[in-house]
């Protein structure tokens, strides 16, 4: 009988070992394709982004050259005007 109910656990272990065994599989393949999908999201939301403030920095750059360029005309025009005051007028 000692054998018997030895056996009998050692079986039973041996099937739980394997259940276990088998849940971990499974779940290791879920969590890899849960991965899988978090980063196919990932990359989607990164490439929105990109487009998105791609145009927001192609406008902004778009405005400051616009702002620099109306400075250095003012700037040109205010330095050609104290050339004249200082200078008078040339031909």
């Amino acid at each position: 009988m000692i054998m018997g109910n030895l056996t009998d656990d050692m079986t039973r272990l041996r099937g739980e070992v394997d259940a276990l065994r088998s849940a971990r599989g499974a779940l290791m393949q879920e969590l890899a394709s849960s991965v899988s999908a978090m980063q196919a999201g990932f990359a989607a939301a990164h490439a929105a982004m990109a487009r998105k403030t791609g145009k927001a920095r192609a406008s902004y750059v778009a405005r400051i050259k616009r702002q620099v360029g109306r400075m250095r005309k003012e700037n040109a025009a205010d330095l050609t005007g104290a050339s004249k005051v200082w200078f008078g007028k040339t031909k």
